[in-house]
């Protein structure tokens, strides 16, 4: 009954901006890491961004500055702020939720995902 529930995703042109939400349901948010990832079509999915239980955060190494992820536990909700995309940026983002004693990715939680396009 965990759900996780993107949004804010869509179309913008090269240089533009969005703002993605997952809005998490049925876990105990707080003692979970979150991030999201993103994959398009013929590549692997790869870590966009994390921010873990204890608040630490993680970006993927194209990220360079352009991005920014946040929680806010009392919402139960996890966000991206996106700004400078570009056409590489499209692909579909995942929202993720992970337990930090696994040491893998079998046992996480994913959303249904949001399409992200970025036109030239």
């Amino acid at each position: 009954q965990v759900q996780l529930v993107e949004s804010g995703g869509g179309s913008v042109q090269a240089g533009g901006s969005l703002s993605l939400t997952c809005a998490a349901s049925g876990l105990s948010f707080s003692v979970y890491d979150m991030g999201w990832y993103r994959q398009a079509p013929g590549k692997q999915r790869e870590l966009v961004a994390a921010i873990l239980s204890i608040d630490s955060i993680v970006y993927g190494d194209f990220v360079k500055g352009r991005f920014a992820i946040s929680r806010d536990n009392a919402k139960n909700t996890i966000y991206l702020q996106m700004y400078s995309l570009n056409t590489e940026d499209t692909a579909v983002y995942y929202c993720n939720a992970h337990l930090n004693y696994y040491t893998t990715h079998e046992n996480d939680y994913w959303g249904q995902g949001t399409q992200v396009t970025v036109s030239s």
